[in-house]
């Protein structure tokens, strides 16, 4: 599973981050660093919980059919 990162839409509230800290990363300034994110086997639940929280919709969960 990944997440893709729309680095446009991020505005930095980094509830992402808060719930997943080991999974979303950012960039010195608080915001979500680009690129999509290899989402480590047996931390899909978590991942899409952190995407879900973002308020901007910047993250997008793909390869849900793999996600356990």
């Amino acid at each position: 599973m990944k997440i893709k990162v729309d680095h446009t839409l991020c505005q930095g509230h980094a509830r992402c981050y808060a719930l997943a800290p080991d999974i979303f990363e950012l960039d010195d300034s608080g915001y979500i660093v680009a690129g999509d994110i290899d989402v480590p086997a047996g931390q899909e639940a978590l991942a899409r919980r952190g995407a879900r929280a973002c308020p901007e919709r910047a993250l997008t969960v793909l390869g849900e059919d793999d996600a356990g």
